[in-house]
């Protein structure tokens, strides 16, 4: 009896919740002249209850009466119209009619809503002293210039600085994801929102609300209520101080649950906001001198040296750790070309298999570029002769770091707006993350080429010696092209395959001492290639990963395949794959010495011609 008692004063009380819902969550304005109505999702801050809105969706008014929305680092503005039934709202700026103003302090994704438009891009903002339209990539931003004679032009972050002529012009500051439209003065900006779900009520003729006691922030559709009649409110709060002792210890409980997940809330505000300092700071960014002095705690952790420069341990935050390289002032040739290949290439990509490159600096004749920190050193330390007993990995795994590899020049040929041809693959340049996925780096003798063009123009050869296809040497084996990283990668294919052999091939033959074609010739006579495995599925793998780089290191270009077919063949299976030409047999069949093959090679460097064509 005492339950049933129990289970109808419960009733008694959501009924009474019930219509309390209604009336103090009722449709309101801050202006029924000229503002939009307010209903769920939206709830009237100070003025209604948490559960009458969803969070995120808290509105205000001015003391004009004009409706505002609060975005994340406090970031308000005007609600011109909000549509219920498509889940959007038509915003702009509050004080001065300029949304652009706020954008710099603008995070869209850290609020519930999402900009309508289809293709948002990236944006940098200049400063520039003539008022004459200087080019077609800038876009004028009325709103920010001044009548006193400057014009503010906006240009995609993504492309080429030399495309746009901006000597009369100072940066500003970026603006990130945003549609282009936004820069025409008649645009009327519009989010939308996916959460809750509320059209379909609205379609319906009803209203939209949040279930009780639902953990999920469930919504349901009920009918548009009604002012309930006095007489009825009277007897609601009859009830209601009825009820008082009863759900008294219900009401602690709910205070203490309100208490605790405010806190939690908190803690996860902070952990947002710091997570949002420490995103911005990956975003590629100009670092004085004296800022890198700073983040390297004055040069103290140095984790290399190369032939450009030192590279230095340090961070931006406690969170985010960066690798930086100072380039040599004693190297003014290396010096100029790396740092321009290096910000011009990977400053404007990302891709999971591509290191990031987080900020730069040039600082007068100080020159440095700041990578993000990659713990696990490069692939050499794990392939390396020397080194591979000390950090060896399993066969699954190097499978894996190839086909990575594989992607990451995949993007470089065909995944960016121009080709980019590295010219430097190798093991040294494959940096491995905490999780031992590959990365490339390195991009200081890279070169840019549209995706149409076939060939590129080059007057030196560059790359490291046992990695530079022939092509590279001498236009007697073929044009310079995408190819000629194909040939890296086969190169180091072979070099993973041949870091686990179980014997030393020179010392079989000290006078044809050279794994691909050793290799080769085991695999085209059906011999055992006497590499350490360690279980059964190894032998594929092994096998796998010879054959593709045996097909990558075909001498003449138009043999290899794209780096496109050579992913295909590290995902298919390995059983499938048939043996590639050999790549050896327009040289020498009795081949000398790798040494000896380098140094003939050197001797065709002269023969390298310009090629043809604007690069």
């Amino acid at each position: 009896m005492a339950i049933c008692f129990f289970q109808f004063l419960l009733l008694v009380f959501f009924t009474g919740f019930g219509a309390g819902y209604q009336d103090e969550c009722m449709e309101t304005w801050c202006s029924q002249d000229h503002g939009p109505a307010i209903r769920f999702p939206f709830r009237l801050k100070d003025h209604q209850p948490d559960h009458c809105g969803y969070p995120g969706f808290d509105l205000s008014c001015t003391q004009s009466n004009h409706t505002v929305l609060e975005l994340p680092l406090s970031v308000k503005v005007l609600v011109q119209e909000i549509d219920y039934k498509s889940q959007s709202i038509h915003i702009d700026d509050l004080y001065h009619g300029c949304l652009l103003r706020q954008f710099p302090n603008l995070t869209i994704s850290a609020s519930p809503f999402q900009i309508q438009e289809k293709y948002i891009l990236n944006f940098t903002l200049f400063n520039c002293s003539s008022t004459k339209r200087i080019s077609v990539y800038l876009f004028p931003v009325i709103c920010l210039s001044s009548p006193a004679g400057y014009q503010v032009y906006a240009t995609s972050s993504s492309r080429f600085i030399s495309d746009v002529p901006l000597m009369s012009c100072t940066k500003m500051y970026k603006i990130s994801s945003v549609p282009y439209q936004i820069f025409y003065k008649e645009y009327d900006l519009q989010l939308n929102w996916s959460k809750p779900i509320c059209g379909h009520c609205e379609a319906q003729g009803k209203y939209c609300r949040l279930k009780n006691n639902n953990t999920q922030d469930e919504t349901e559709c009920f009918d548009i209520p009604k002012q309930p009649h006095t007489g009825a409110w009277k007897k609601l709060k009859a009830a209601g101080l009825i009820l008082g002792v009863s759900l008294l210890a219900l009401l602690v409980i709910a205070l203490y649950r309100v208490h605790r997940s405010k806190k939690l809330k908190k803690e996860d505000e902070v952990k947002i906001e710091n997570f949002l300092e420490d995103y911005k700071a990956l975003k590629p960014s100009r670092y004085s001198y004296a800022d890198i002095k700073k983040i390297t705690n004055q040069f103290k952790d140095k984790l290399g040296q190369g032939g450009y420069g030192t590279v230095f341990k340090g961070k931006l935050s406690n969170e985010v750790h960066v690798a930086v390289k100072v380039l040599d002032n004693n190297n003014f040739k290396g010096n100029g070309e790396e740092f321009i290949n290096e910000v011009g290439t990977i400053g404007r990509i990302h891709h999971v298999n591509v290191v990031r490159l987080v900020g730069y600096c040039a600082d007068g004749f100080r020159r440095a570029l700041v990578y993000e920190f990659l713990p696990n050193d490069s692939l050499e330390k794990f392939i390396s002769s020397e080194n591979h007993k000390n950090h060896s990995l399993r066969w699954e795994k190097l499978q894996d770091i190839a086909l990575g590899i594989a992607k990451g020049i995949e993007y470089l040929h065909q995944g960016c707006d121009q080709r980019i041809l590295h010219f430097d693959i190798k093991p040294h340049n494959i940096l491995l993350d905490q999780n031992l996925n590959p990365k490339i780096a390195d991009f200081g003798l890279a070169k840019l080429c549209s995706k149409e063009q076939s060939v590129v123009s080059m007057t030196t050869a560059r790359g490291t010696m046992g990695y530079i296809a022939p092509e590279v040497f001498s236009r007697n084996f073929g044009n310079v092209s995408y190819k000629a990283d194909i040939y890296s990668f086969g190169m180091l294919l072979l070099e993973m395959v041949g870091g686990k052999k179980n014997i030393d091939v020179r010392a079989q033959n000290t006078s044809q001492a050279y794994f691909p074609e050793w290799v080769y010739n085991r695999l085209n006579q059906g011999e055992e290639l006497e590499i350490q495995i360690e279980e059964e599925e190894d032998t594929i793998i092994v096998k796998k990963l010879t054959i593709v780089g045996l097909w990558c290191i075909q001498w003449y270009p138009i043999d290899r395949p794209s780096i496109k077919n050579a992913v295909q063949m590290l995902e298919g299976d390995g059983d499938t794959l048939t043996m590639p030409p050999n790549p050896f047999a327009s040289t020498n069949p009795t081949r000398t010495n790798a040494t000896k093959h380098g140094r003939a090679l050197n001797s065709e460097l002269a023969a390298i011609s310009e090629l043809e064509g604007e690069f």
